[in-house]
């Protein structure tokens, strides 16, 4: 757990919260017993919700797993008092570290940003963590572009599971994202205690900022479907091209194989016994050849 003090507030996060750190902050804000559960146990949606002493804010970040390569949910648990913004989350979440420490250690900083109220300051931490959304976006889109190359390049096999793995990122990322929405607005609709009315169009901004990163993300769902269509397209374009071929092959060798039968049921091979009947039957067998492929051509098969 720590904490930061201002003149007007304190800011307490606590990473990983235990039921020492919870019972210490109950005592000392007075929070009410069902807040208390809600830093105990992961919350898969996010919500709101209003105390007689607190705020209570439940949301979630897009975060990046570099092993598995995919976004997952970052769940931040906000409360605002009348002299306190306290922040927990169970994942380690950059943005808000480096928040909390250019807060630390920037006395000038920390006097601007920690000079109103509580509810301020939740809102200035909301919009830089919205704001890091965009750089993850600028990296898929440049995934994007290297399918898109890769793609008409030819190697469309190689494609197949770098798609599946961006489709999957994007899937997770709407995911984490669509709900967010709602909470936000509810911030500026509702009439909460702790956030005045001046800070309504400050929560406001965010909304849009929330529309932009989902309207990134539909043109990046489409783009990718579209990828994934022309890629299995040009697959099945190749599969078609290599299935011609081996049929082609197939039905010439297939008058080679017949001729080749008819001479092995013979007990006397014709013109066995001259010292060039081999080669004969070979200038045969590529006559029969150049007669069926003439036949394909004539046929538009070739």
């Amino acid at each position: 757990m720590q904490e930061i003090q201002s003149s007007k507030f304190s800011w307490i996060d606590i990473h990983r919260p235990e039921k020492s750190d919870i019972n210490s902050i109950q005592k000392r804000f007075n929070l009410h017993p069902i807040l208390v559960d809600e830093f105990s146990t992961p919350t898969i949606r996010p919500k709101a919700s209003e105390y007689d002493t607190c705020l209570y804010l439940a949301i979630h970040i897009p975060l990046f797993d570099r092993e598995q390569k995919t976004t997952y949910p970052g769940e931040i648990d906000m409360v605002i008092t009348e002299n306190a913004l306290i922040t927990s989350h169970f994942k380690e979440i950059s943005q808000l570290s480096e928040i909390f420490h250019s807060l630390k250690n920037d006395d000038q900083k920390r006097e601007i940003l920690m000079s109103e109220s509580p509810a301020k300051l939740m809102h200035y931490i909301i919009e830089k963590l919205l704001e890091s959304c965009f750089p993850k976006l600028d990296n898929i889109s440049k995934k994007l572009e290297r399918i898109e190359k890769e793609t008409f390049k030819g190697n469309e096999k190689e494609m197949v599971l770098e798609i599946s793995k961006v489709k999957r990122d994007i899937l997770h990322f709407r995911r984490t994202m669509k709900p967010q929405r709602s909470i936000i607005e509810s911030l500026v609709q509702k009439e909460y205690r702790l956030i005045g009315p001046e800070l309504k169009p400050y929560f406001q901004d965010l909304v849009g900022t929330n529309i932009r990163i989902w309207n990134n993300l539909e043109s990046e769902k489409e783009t990718i479907e579209s990828l994934e269509e022309t890629n299995n397209s040009l697959l099945s374009t190749k599969l078609d091209v290599t299935m011609k071929v081996l049929t082609i092959f197939s039905a010439i060798m297939l008058p080679l194989t017949v001729y080749s039968n008819f001479l092995a049921m013979s007990a006397d091979i014709p013109f066995g016994k001259y010292a060039s009947g081999f080669w004969l039957h070979i200038g045969i067998a590529f006559i029969i050849a150049a007669i069926t492929i003439a036949i394909f051509k004539a046929k538009k098969w070739l």
